[in-house]
């Protein structure tokens, strides 16, 4: 079955997209940065440059990160990162709901071969 992957461009050098999404929707679930990209088998510092990318193109920190040390550090989407995330969800659906038709017609295609 053909599939919509969506990516938005913000800016000349910055764009969210499927990845960037599920990374900070790890974070959230997970607490931490670290814990998120190890979901996402990705490195700590790859994550941690999606992050300030992020952080670059929307001018406010996405994620709020406490540092380590005896009492553990974490991380939670501040409102900036949940609202990207809800809003870049809302888009894919709508999206996915706006192209269906068309998908099931290529879908079709496909199938007749």
């Amino acid at each position: 079955m053909p599939s919509l992957s969506l990516r938005i461009n913000l800016d000349p050098d910055g764009r969210i997209g499927p990845g960037k999404i599920e990374l900070l929707e790890q974070i959230a679930a997970f607490g931490s940065i670290s814990a998120g990209a190890r979901q996402m088998n990705m490195s700590y510092k790859h994550a941690w440059d999606l992050v300030e990318e992020m952080n670059g193109i929307f001018g406010k920190p996405v994620v709020a990160a406490q540092t380590g040390g005896r009492r553990g550090g974490g991380a939670e989407l501040t409102a900036v990162g949940r609202a990207v995330v809800s809003r870049f969800r809302a888009i894919e659906q709508a999206a996915t709901a706006a192209a269906e038709q068309h998908m099931n017609a290529l879908q079709a295609e496909i199938a007749a071969g």
